[in-house]
């Protein structure tokens, strides 16, 4: 028995984690379903960037829709009566013959995350963080050059340096040092980490060849002000209730929840992103991966009997099922049934 499928634009990329072929996750007793991997931050690992071919799991849910079963195929498979339980793996094969695209597709994002670097409504400036006794020298300590910084957290020097104290104003320092390439680790540097490795244990300065990040000395000096400065001023207005700063880590900062402390709406959501999984590759540089389409024909193939071909044929006439997805999305139907017996 030939099954020839038509089909246009089937998705080859998966963004959600999990399988099709498991029940979907709960917690407790309810179902939370699988996790969203197509968010921007997530797709840059290269791991959340998944492709998909049709395979014998593809054919085998599609044979199962077209004759009326809807159920998932780890369900039907699972039932004593599953209809293609002597065939299943034994006596199908198929042939994909596609024509793959690469597509910008925009995908919905419906999880509830929020923008790393955006914020919402009218923006408090008067906070005690800004308006303090101790805010000159504490803020300061963004002002500094990296020489300078390091002999701060060496020396334990007073800061002198000024800077606007505002929200914006900080957010914009921290982006800018954010951006400073990474320096050798060695002499005023390399002393600056050890003296932070003692009071910070277990935070991580080097990159992975080995050179010092600005950002994340900048951000580990703001706490060691913080803590500096706790003898001569009360400083519990520039800590969270964890006794943290807002926003900021050892480590570095994430714009949003900087600025949740200094707004007065709430922190904003995407509601989608183009789905692009950006790549280095050694002697091509940046490399961007887009949404593959496909849309072409899939002959399906089963080893049965001409008596078993007409019942699965009289069975898909009898469903009635006149379109239905390949993968992801993807338009497609039957165009052609033979009942005719393989020859070998």
């Amino acid at each position: 028995m030939k099954i020839i499928i038509n089909y246009d634009s089937s998705w080859r990329n998966s963004f959600l984690d999990g399988s099709n072929n498991e029940p979907l996750p709960t917690k407790g007793n309810k179902v939370v379903g699988r996790n969203f991997v197509g968010s921007m931050t997530k797709l840059r690992k290269t791991e959340n960037f998944m492709k998909r071919e049709v395979t014998l799991d593809t054919v085998m849910g599609l044979l199962n829709r077209v004759i009326g079963d809807q159920r998932k195929l780890y369900q039907a498979r699972a039932c004593d009566t599953y209809y293609f339980k002597d065939i299943d793996g034994i006596a199908v094969s198929f042939q994909d013959k596609a024509m793959e695209t690469s597509d910008m597709t925009y995908i919905r994002n419906i999880t509830g995350s929020t923008d790393q670097n955006s914020f919402t409504g009218a923006i408090k400036s008067n906070d005690l963080m800004f308006s303090s006794d101790y805010s000159d020298e504490f803020w300061g300590v963004l002002a500094l050059n990296f020489d300078e910084l390091c002999r701060f957290i060496i020396n334990d020097e007073k800061v002198t340096t000024m800077i606007e104290k505002d929200p914006i104003s900080i957010i914009s320092r921290l982006e800018i040092l954010n951006k400073e390439k990474a320096v050798p680790y060695e002499a005023l540097a390399c002393e600056a980490v050890l003296k932070l490795n003692a009071v910070f244990e277990g935070i991580a300065y080097l990159n992975k060849k080995g050179d010092v990040m600005p950002i994340s000395l900048y951000c580990s000096a703001l706490y060691l002000q913080l803590d500096r400065l706790s003898s001569q001023f009360d400083m519990s207005s520039a800590k969270t209730k964890a006794g943290g700063i807002s926003g900021i880590s050892k480590r570095g900062f994430t714009t949003k929840d900087f600025m949740n402390r200094f707004t007065t709406g709430d922190k904003k959501k995407i509601w989608g992103n183009p789905y692009i999984h950006e790549e280095f590759i050694k002697g091509e540089g940046k490399t961007k991966h887009l949404m593959t389409k496909a849309s072409g024909q899939l002959e399906v193939n089963l080893d049965i009997s001409r008596d078993r071909a007409n019942e699965i044929k009289g069975m898909i006439e009898n469903a009635g099922v006149s379109s239905f997805y390949l993968g992801k999305k993807g338009l497609a139907y039957i165009s052609s049934i033979s009942t005719r017996e393989i020859r070998k």
